[in-house]
């Protein structure tokens, strides 16, 4: 049933002398001989001095140079450790929130149904689901597999068959009851006693005052999480950490609260331990299964940061002008961007986004095209801003054929017509001001190449400034073509990251030597950087590359991140 572990690899961890590097790092002008994204729209801004400028965090290539747009991460750490846990409120205040939050269910049944209306066409009373699980009243027929559900576009796959077995990745979510929840591949019902088992496990250690992590075994590694009333487990042959399997486990808790809230979540199973959660979560697997696929492709959820899309820095900051005029007093956010990469970003004073929830918006309008059919208003709860209440987000594109798409992020339900007119009055300042066209010639390049960069035997590379919480990589070019390679080749950077942010031995450089392609990791206080050179190249050879690389991001840096980033 198990294939055989893979081969390890050789890695080779080494000390390499980076700091030499700060100087020619923190210089602008006359300093980079190699390629070029466009000429420069205008003067770079001058960094502040610093005892070791360039490396030290707030100085580094794409440090934004005011207030940063998103909750400070100082590492990866930050995302997977205890204190992001989330609690029951212990202040009074806190405490009456709380409990104003669950006598008002009717109101939450009405948000939510609108949202499930969105996603499934089926109205749902959350209002009704309660007090039938509170008269013990439920309906205990087998619910429909959600692999069965018109939204599903995928079979239920037969669990005994090999082909099931050999899936890199499954997930499961489970109550603590037992009852299932989400399955990745195959339906929940065929997986029931599976997932029985599991929860079982976790209870046994729970029982002698232990707690269950993880389990390897012949190469697969099986990772709990638990967040009452919730159990996640994955069970997965990769190069990913126990660490970095626990944090996607956590993005798909996260994923859960977006749609229910936190309180509503637990006011559920106060009411009734073994609810079938299912009823109310019908049609959303659609948007975890989307979840689950962005993370094994995209880098942004290893690297806990934004990407942006490339663009002249004058363009972007008239940009953000038009959106930070048009605003409105319930307005929160106002995003807009262009598939998963962050055009810009307004916040209002003293509100700052996680990068958490900005994934999260990044799913949900990836997972759907329906939002290219008009303008949508969806109540969604940011779950690292706020876990007990919900958010209405007004969603669109600015043109149904283009990647164009704007969120404006509310706090009043009842203002979509307002914000609505907030998305009428930024696209006539764009046009007004002439920046439409060019906005529309940037989408034209989403991606950079490579060959740009102008360093010999440079593949690819993963660039994340910390202080700002964004990150840079150019297009994936050959020898990485196929869907296969690339998934590979972030399965390298996902062992680079492990090994990098080992909680028991982490390490700042690491230099690896593979039959097809060799990789540098270099990790500071204030970024990280991920480099994929030809097998070709030498060590020597990567050192002086990492150097011209960080001088050329550093020139670079008004058009791949945002630095002056706007407020209400």
């Amino acid at each position: 049933m198990l294939s055989a572990p893979k081969q390890s690899v050789p890695v080779k961890t080494v000390s390499i002398n980076f700091q030499g590097m700060a100087a020619d790092v923190y210089k602008k002008k006359g300093e980079v001989p190699n390629g070029s994204l466009a000429p420069a729209d205008g003067p770079h801004a001058e960094r502040s001095e610093s005892p070791t400028p360039g490396l030290a965090e707030g100085t580094e290539p794409g440090a934004g140079q005011e207030e940063a747009m998103f909750v400070h991460a100082q590492s990866y750490e930050d995302l997977t450790s205890a204190d992001n846990r989330v609690t029951t409120p212990q202040s009074p205040e806190e405490g009456e929130v709380a409990q104003a939050d669950q006598t008002k269910m009717e109101e939450i049944s009405k948000d939510f149904s609108e949202l499930s209306t969105q996603l499934t066409g089926m109205a749902l009373d959350l209002e009704e689901e309660i007090r039938h699980s509170q008269e013990d009243k439920l309906d205990s027929s087998p619910q429909v597999s959600r692999r069965d559900s018109v939204l599903s576009g995928k079979e239920a796959e037969d669990v005994t068959m090999e082909a099931w077995r050999m899936h890199q990745k499954h997930v499961f979510v489970l109550s603590e009851a037992g009852k299932p929840v989400y399955s990745r591949y195959g339906s929940e019902e065929a997986l029931s006693s599976t997932m029985g088992v599991m929860m079982a496990l976790v209870s046994f250690l729970e029982a002698e005052k232990n707690a269950i992590r993880s389990i390897h075994a012949d190469g697969y590694k099986v990772v709990f999480v638990r967040r009452s009333p919730l159990v996640l487990v994955a069970v997965a042959q990769t190069r990913q950490s126990e660490q970095e399997i626990a944090q996607e486990l956590l993005y798909i808790y996260y994923q859960i609260l977006s749609l229910l809230t936190w309180t509503q979540l637990n006011h559920i199973f106060q009411q009734k331990q073994n609810y079938d959660l299912r009823r109310l979560l019908a049609g959303s697997e659609r948007i975890t299964d989307n979840l689950l696929d962005l993370m094994s492709r995209d880098p942004s959820f290893l690297m806990g940061a934004a990407r942006c899309l490339p663009m002249a820095a004058g363009v972007r900051d008239a940009v953000s002008t038009c959106l930070q005029q048009a605003k409105a007093r319930s307005l929160v956010f106002t995003i807009l961007l262009s598939k998963n990469q962050l055009v810009s970003l307004v916040r209002k004073k003293d509100q700052f986004l996680h990068p958490i929830d900005l994934h999260l918006l990044f799913n949900l309008i990836s997972s759907s095209s329906s939002f290219r059919e008009g303008e949508a208003w969806t109540p969604i709860c940011l779950p690292k801003f706020n876990s007990s209440g919900f958010f209405h987000a007004h969603i669109s594109y600015l043109e149904q054929d283009t990647d164009l798409c704007l969120l404006l992020i509310s706090t009043d339900r009842e203002d979509f017509f307002t914000v609505s007119g907030c998305k009428r009055k930024f696209e006539e300042r764009l046009k007004k001001r002439g920046v439409y066209h060019a906005l529309l010639e940037a989408l034209r390049t989403p991606f950079y190449s490579v060959s740009q960069v102008g360093i010999p035997y440079l593949r690819h590379f993963i660039y994340k400034s910390k202080s700002s919480g964004l990150f840079t990589s150019p297009e994936i070019d050959a020898p990485y073509i196929t869907e296969e390679e690339k998934e590979r080749l972030l399965g390298l950077y996902q062992y680079l990251h492990s090994r990098a942010h080992n909680s028991s031995r982490p390490l700042k450089n690491i230099y690896y030597t593979g039959s097809n392609e060799n990789l540098l990791a270099w990790v500071t206080s204030a970024f990280e950087l991920y480099v994929c050179f030809s097998p070709l190249g030498t060590k020597a050879a990567a050192v002086s590359a990492v150097n011209k690389l960080m001088r050329w991001i550093r020139k670079e840096e008004d058009r791949l991140f945002i630095l002056t980033p706007q407020t209400y």
